[in-house]
């Protein structure tokens, strides 16, 4: 069963997020860093909406909650990117910090909707 992943909340926040993730990388970071941190850290806040927009086309909601998961490690790995970032002073503390803030709440949408997928699960919902 297909599901309009751009009516999930969870998604649009992510998308949103990787937007303000490719405006930082390409005016804050250093040319040499486009195929090393740049890249990683693209590719892992791409890879958050991906996950849920792939998981949505899944048949099963147990497949799709794995999806999610996914979208929620790869977030984590965001996490670390820029807290590389922050510390070899590619990202000021305050732009840093805004990120950060950005990614929590992602982190936490993405949860909350982990949780729902979960209840959905619990009831017998199949897909």
């Amino acid at each position: 069963m297909a599901r309009d992943f751009r009516k999930i909340i969870a998604w649009q926040k992510a998308d949103d997020y990787v937007i303000e993730v490719y405006r930082l990388t390409g005016k804050l970071f250093p040319p040499e860093e486009r195929f090393g941190l740049i890249s990683q850290i693209r590719s892992a806040a791409v890879s958050v909406a991906a996950n849920i927009a792939e998981g949505s086309g899944r048949e099963s909601l147990q497949d799709f909650r794995r999806f999610v998961f996914q979208a929620q490690g790869s977030l984590s790995e965001v996490e670390y990117y820029l807290h590389l970032a922050n510390r070899l002073g590619y990202v000021k503390e305050e732009e840093f910090l805004r990120l950060e803030s950005e990614r929590a709440e992602v982190g936490r949408t993405v949860q909350g909707f982990i949780y729902w997928l979960d209840s959905q699960i619990r009831i017998g919902r199949t897909s």
